[in-house]
């Protein structure tokens, strides 16, 4: 199978209409994040009105700027699972994220008492979480397979009312969808989410039931200004499976829900892109992605590039995202080291989240250029011509770690001693004064 091109699938021009119920109740936000961001208010209110760019929040903390023209944010995943369920191992986990500058954080739990373990998170938590409510639902019916849209409704009323900012869904494909990766993916489908909402669907031999219920979903949202975020359930879950045609009509849906929900004033990410992704067709993708969605936000799990990087996801992540934040995409989720392995502990969490950070670093000045919020590599550039290693470590990710490594750091490095080209070319255009 080949690449998706546009003489392939023929999709949808959508106009770019200002929505202006997007940014009604967001005044207060859009001054915070333009401040943050650099970002004149004006165009960052026309960027929400038109669904290109969203603003999360939780409680009363700083809110949270996604899509285009504002830094790439960074998501981290935690949350219990069926098999192993540690309450205070999650809250480090919030903790270490926050920490370590986690924008988002994304609830996953499907282990322990849900509802509790949610909340105990949130009152740690001082940044933007999503969940994603089918896997409450399963937990809750004890079923992936006959689960009631009632139940659906009920686990996201609940997971809306406790105050989470984003939640996501696995609306955009249909039976025909799955029919078509039948037999013709080494991966099939890689998606927890999408896996359970396909269940039910096959079982039951019905639609999608996201479908049914997306109006009542709407309803909630704009209610309590949640973030909706369409998941991508066609992901591809291996470099050779490459981007196909269910990817493809998932990423139509998803975009006419998209402005469906934007129509009535809910704001909405795209997960269109994501899982294992080969390197080559990054680009076209993404672009691909921003022309058929009017450029609303692009958020993307790695992707991963190559599959021979087990235990060390997190680094193949970190390449495929830079890519993809260079590219084009918005929101980026942290892949760990033990991606494909078992849940993270504490330090994977950090480790990732790193990675991750360095990523979307390099990736925005791809699309930026380095003198668009990146005043710290000039810095530690100049710091370090001078061997001024405390400064050093204070513009670093992980200032802790170098403090622990290098102690008692001298003016001269172990690597070169006393014949440090740096030093040396310090003499020399001294010698020129």
């Amino acid at each position: 199978m080949k690449i998706c091109t546009f003489t392939t699938f023929a999709f949808e021009k959508k106009m770019n209409i200002p929505n202006e119920k997007l940014g009604k109740s967001l005044a207060d936000e859009i001054k915070l994040v333009a401040k943050e961001e650099r970002i004149d208010p004006n165009t960052l209110k026309k960027r929400i009105c038109n669904g290109k760019v969203v603003i999360l929040k939780l409680k009363d903390f700083a809110p949270v700027g996604i899509g285009e023209g504002l830094r790439t944010k960074i998501n981290v995943n935690l949350g219990t699972s069926s098999s192993e369920y540690d309450r205070d191992q999650e809250i480090q986990k919030v903790l270490v994220a926050q920490k370590h500058g986690a924008d988002t954080i994304s609830d996953l739990s499907m282990g322990g008492n849900i509802d509790q373990i949610r909340n105990e998170l949130m009152e740690k938590c001082t940044v933007p979480i999503t969940t994603v409510p089918i896997y409450q639902a399963v937990v809750q019916e004890g079923s992936m397979l006959n689960i009631s849209n009632e139940a659906i409704l009920k686990v996201i009323e609940r997971q809306i009312k406790d105050g989470v900012s984003s939640i996501v869904i696995h609306a955009g494909f249909s039976l025909d969808d799955l029919n078509k990766i039948k037999g013709r993916r080494i991966m099939g489908m890689v998606s927890k989410g999408g896996s359970f909402t396909a269940s039910i669907m096959s079982q039951n031999n019905t639609k999608n039931p996201f479908l049914d219920i997306f109006d009542y979903i709407l309803e909630m949202m704009l209610a309590s200004n949640t973030v909706l975020n369409l998941g991508n359930a066609m992901r591809s879950g291996c470099v050779h499976d490459l981007i196909d045609e269910p990817q493809f009509a998932e990423m139509l849906n998803n975009s006419r829900l998209a402005t469906l929900a934007n129509k009535k004033g809910v704001q909405v990410i795209l997960e269109s892109l994501g899982g294992h992704v080969n390197a080559r067709d990054l680009i076209q993708w993404i672009k691909i992605h921003k022309q058929v969605t009017n450029s609303r936000p692009l958020f993307v799990s790695g992707p991963l590039p190559t599959e021979i990087g087990l235990g060390y996801d997190h680094i193949s992540a970190s390449i495929g995202a830079t890519l993809a934040s260079g590219y084009g995409a918005d929101y980026i989720c942290a892949i760990t080291p033990a991606e494909h392995l078992g849940l993270p502990s504490v330090d994977d969490i950090k480790n990732g989240l790193i990675a991750c950070k360095l990523a979307a670093h390099v990736g925005d000045s791809m699309k930026y250029g380095l003198n668009h919020l990146f005043d710290p590599d000039l810095q530690l550039s100049k710091h370090r011509f001078l061997r001024e290693w405390e400064q050093q470590f204070q513009i670093s990710l992980n200032t802790e770690y170098l403090k622990e490594k290098f102690p008692k750091r001298k003016k001269d490095c172990s690597m070169c001693g006393k014949y440090c080209a740096l030093l040396t070319s310090k003499r020399i255009f001294d010698n020129f004064n």
